[in-house]
C-alpha cells in the first residue's frame, strides 16, 4: 500500500519536498511515478525513477522538480519540488508504472491517499 505526504500550502516560488512510503521493497522492483490530478482533468504523470535510478519529467515540471528513490530504505520515492507556481495546486500522488509500448501506464488501481498541494500567495 502507498501513501503520500508533504503537501502544504505554499507561496508561488517556494518548495515542498513530497514522500511516497510503502511496506515492503516495492520500490527496488518497479519503476514508480509521481503523478498529479486536479479537479475534472485525468491524472498527469509529472515524474518518474526506474528501478535503475533513471528519471524523467513532464516538460511542465523539468528544471524544477527531482525525483529520487531511498535506496537505504527501499522504502520511500520522494519529489522535491521547487519554483512552485500556482499551476502545481493539485493533489499528488505515486504509483509503480508499467512500460507499454514506450509508454508510462499506472501499474496498481489502488492509488491510496494522495497529498494536497496548493501554491497560492
Amino acid at each position: 500500500q502507498l501513501q503520500a505526504f508533504g503537501g502544504g500550502l505554499v507561496q508561488p516560488g517556494g518548495s515542498l519536498r513530497l514522500s511516497c512510503a510503502a511496506s515492503g521493497s516495492v520500490f527496488r522492483i518497479n519503476d514508480m511515478g509521481w503523478y498529479r490530478q486536479v479537479p475534472g482533468k485525468q491524472r498527469e504523470l509529472v515524474a518518474l525513477i526506474t528501478s535503475g535510478g533513471s528519471t524523467d519529467y513532464a516538460d511542465s515540471v523539468k528544471g524544477r522538480f527531482t525525483i529520487s528513490r531511498d535506496d537505504n530504505s527501499v522504502t520511500t520515492v520522494y519529489l522535491q519540488m521547487n519554483s512552485l507556481k500556482p499551476d502545481d495546486t493539485a493533489v499528488y500522488y505515486c504509483n509503480a508504472l508499467r512500460r507499454y509500448s514506450g509508454d508510462y501506464y499506472p501499474k496498481w488501481s489502488n492509488w491510496g491517499q494522495g497529498t494536497q498541494v496548493t501554491v497560492s500567495s
